[in-house]
């Protein structure tokens, strides 16, 4: 018979094994991924970039490399608040289905209900803007953009602005990357909701989710935490481009910390701000007018990692690039935020989740 003092010795014989296979497996998965950082961002006297991997809710490695400021020589840290470009684009597409699970839009309504004299407006619907086959030029292909990059506009103005341009297809005829599309999203979630799009995304979701460091971009506010944004010219790095943030508006002009967009993942994940139909409808993939199947939800490109599906979506804006991918099947969350708009982070943004999908799915 055996002891119950055997029994002990067994059971922390067995944690001990256990605690130090768990410690190996992190410090090997922190080698690997400091690794594939390390390749692209290795100057640490330069601008650069911090990363996050979650792994069910949870921070398994976040790490900073490079400076947040150069002129003050202060190191980047993980809760620096960065500029997210296009990563807007997932608030704005939960916000257009946030105001259609309330009942006060449908996404197959035309935006002719909505703004009566938009040209074509009967033709082109929001699920159209939502997933990027609506054929409105997008206005950051437009010549005379630098006319108004630095004008505060109001968002009647920007959609103005392209409106009357041509369409470059029929809606629903093709998938083609357009920030004019979420620009117009933005513009009818003011109509609709009553409220400023920054005030929708604050109260309604900032606020809801718990996101404290994030927040509506701002080159004048005094920003706590705030990453500053470069760009590199042959003679060295010099500060962004200041422009107004009224321009990409709800295409691009949120800013937020590697820590909240994990409570907005985790928020996703666990439906605190839609229902499972409505989460459903953004992480769908669906068909052009010929029937064609595309990769692209609402606000995020639906791909995969070696046939493991992934949620994705980037962003590019002056002085900035970022990546994010997430795995639902393993419930990973990874995150590159660069504070260059020189160092783009998606290739390694994508090779962390590989390598850290493969250790986990052994």
């Amino acid at each position: 018979m055996i002891k119950k003092d055997h029994i002990r010795t067994l059971l922390i014989l067995s944690l001990i094994i256990c605690s130090s296979f768990n410690n190996l497996f992190a410090q090997n998965l922190e080698t690997k991924i400091d690794s594939a950082i390390k390749t692209v961002f290795n100057d640490p006297t330069g601008p650069g970039v911090v990363f996050m991997v979650a792994k069910k809710g949870k921070i398994i490695y976040q790490k900073a490399f490079g400076k947040a400021n150069l002129e003050l020589d202060a190191n980047l840290h993980t809760d620096n608040v960065f500029e997210l470009g296009s990563m807007t684009k997932q608030f704005t597409a939960v916000a257009v289905l946030m105001l259609e699970e309330q009942g006060k839009l449908n996404v197959n309504d035309p935006v002719s209900k909505y703004i009566p004299d938009y040209p074509s407006g009967d033709k082109i619907t929001i699920h159209h803007l939502l997933t990027h086959t609506s054929g409105i030029k997008d206005f950051t292909k437009m010549k005379s953009l630098s006319d108004i990059s630095q004008k505060d506009m109001t968002p009647k103005m920007m959609v103005d602005y392209f409106k009357n341009e041509p369409l470059d297809f029929a809606p629903g005829e093709k998938f083609e990357y357009d920030n004019s599309g979420y620009v117009l999203l933005g513009y009818i979630i003011e109509l609709v909701s009553g409220e400023t799009y920054e005030d929708f995304i604050t109260g309604h979701i900032f606020k809801k989710v718990g996101m404290d460091q994030s927040l509506y971009a701002s080159d004048r506010k005094v920003i706590r935490k705030r990453a500053y944004g470069y760009h590199k010219k042959s003679y060295g790095y010099v500060n962004k481009t200041v422009i107004s943030f009224s321009v990409p508006f709800s295409s691009g002009s949120l800013m937020s910390t590697m820590g909240d967009m994990l409570k907005w993942q985790n928020a996703l994940n666990h439906n605190v701000l839609l229902n499972g139909a409505e989460t459903k409808k953004a992480f769908s993939k669906y068909q052009l007018n010929d029937g064609k199947e595309f990769t692209y939800g609402y606000g995020w490109h639906i791909k995969d990692i070696n046939g493991t599906p992934t949620r994705e979506h980037g962003g590019s804006i002056f002085g900035f690039k970022t990546m994010g991918v997430y795995i639902p099947e393993e419930d990973i969350y990874v995150l590159g935020l660069s504070n260059c708009d020189c160092n783009s982070p998606t290739k390694v943004t994508g090779d962390i989740a590989a390598l850290t999908l493969k250790m986990f799915s052994k």
